[in-house]
């Protein structure tokens, strides 16, 4: 079936040696029948996911980047053990095979899980669901209640409970997030000084503490092929944590982009947000709000800080390619889209709305530039 999310070519610098993961995979006892098919999948900006399909299996093999990376970020035993934790709670996991976490095999950490065959719901869905307003609403739901469903896993007295670090959990991203984008800075990204001092200014008590992804996406999950609307299994869990669920809600709606958004958040649109019959974001947080029974005085702050977080996450990608850390083309224009989010989370605030417009237009024409080439 054409709309079954598959690998593809295997990126320039990116190989994978298959024979000493085979070697790895039969010591612990993975039967592996035929010659492997590889291909590594293209949808991840971070960790490196690949393929591995046999005669009598089909695996997934997740591996941090070369180059340089974050302190706490890539951690491979981490995103092994918090599925492998959780799955009892939250069925819609895959099913973990083996951690390696002997840098000998391939020159990394790394962890191989079963594939979950289905739809991963990205930028454009395949033309052959023919998705209508209905289709695209049921979707919406669908994905949001998967969400509420995490947040209300019971953690307390389990082995995931030893992920959180106690009351603060806003305040910690707050200054996590800040340091990291000082870490990553380079000259042609703006300073995010004024949204930084208003994100330490504007710190609230934590709402409630529960499981959150802290990455949650729509091309983070896997749907159904008979029924595409459904959710059968929700991906890359490396910044999972118990932490604060506004702030899982706000991380999530920095990728939430509208049909009226700006042509800059368009073009990096990845997920099917813009079709009709999706929420708004407002629409996104309303629905959030009345189901779980939480409130917020200002959410503001944490529609802000998703966004921060978010032009940190990319900017710690550019890094890698300004510094010549990787070749992948897909980074090259990251900085432009940093500087679209800080114009966004300028107007949030009320800051200096003159200039975010100005500077609006100079990136739109910049833009416009890129995209004719």
């Amino acid at each position: 079936m054409s709309v079954i999310d598959v690998g593809g070519n295997v990126r320039d610098g990116e190989e994978l040696d298959i024979l000493a993961v085979e070697t790895w995979l039969k010591a612990q006892g993975v039967d592996l029948d035929g010659h492997v098919q590889v291909t590594q999948y293209s949808g991840g900006a971070s960790n490196w996911t690949y393929r591995l399909k046999y005669d009598n299996v089909d695996l997934i093999l997740r591996r941090p980047p070369k180059g340089t990376k974050a302190k706490s970020a890539h951690d491979m035993a981490r995103e092994y053990n918090v599925q492998k934790n959780l799955v009892p709670f939250y069925p819609v996991l895959p099913e973990m095979v083996a951690l390696c976490q002997d840098e000998s095999v391939i020159g990394c950490d790394f962890y191989v899980m079963k594939r979950i065959e289905g739809i991963i719901p990205r930028a454009k869905l395949p033309v052959e669901l023919q998705f209508g307003e209905t289709e695209a609403h049921e979707l919406c739901v669908n994905v949001l209640d998967k969400l509420i469903e995490l947040h209300q896993v019971p953690y307390q007295g389990t082995a995931l409970e030893k992920l959180g670090k106690g009351d603060g959990y806003c305040r910690r991203q707050v200054e996590g997030w800040d340091q990291r984008y000082e870490k990553a800075h380079t000259i042609n990204v703006p300073s995010f000084k004024f949204v930084r001092k208003w994100l330490h200014e504007n710190i609230p008590e934590d709402s409630s503490s529960c499981v959150i992804h802290n990455d949650w996406r729509f091309d983070n999950v896997i749907l159904d092929p008979q029924q595409p609307t459904k959710v059968i299994g929700v991906l890359d869990w490396e910044m999972a944590t118990i932490g604060d669920p506004l702030m899982d809600l706000g991380s999530a709606l920095a990728y939430w982009v509208e049909d009226t958004d700006s042509q800059i958040f368009k073009s990096t649109r990845r997920q099917p947000t813009h079709l009709k019959g999706m929420f708004t974001r407002k629409q996104v947080v309303d629905y959030y709000l009345e189901k779980t029974g939480l409130q917020t005085e200002n959410w503001t702050f944490y529609e802000v800080f998703g966004l921060f977080r978010l032009a940190v996450i990319a900017q710690q990608i550019y890094y890698r390619y300004y510094h010549k850390q990787t070749n992948n083309q897909a980074f090259k224009d990251f900085w432009i889209v940093i500087h679209a989010i800080h114009i966004r989370a300028l107007k949030l605030i009320g800051l200096h709305k003159l200039e975010a417009n100005a500077l609006a237009h100079k990136y739109m024409e910049k833009l416009k530039e890129i995209l004719a080439k």
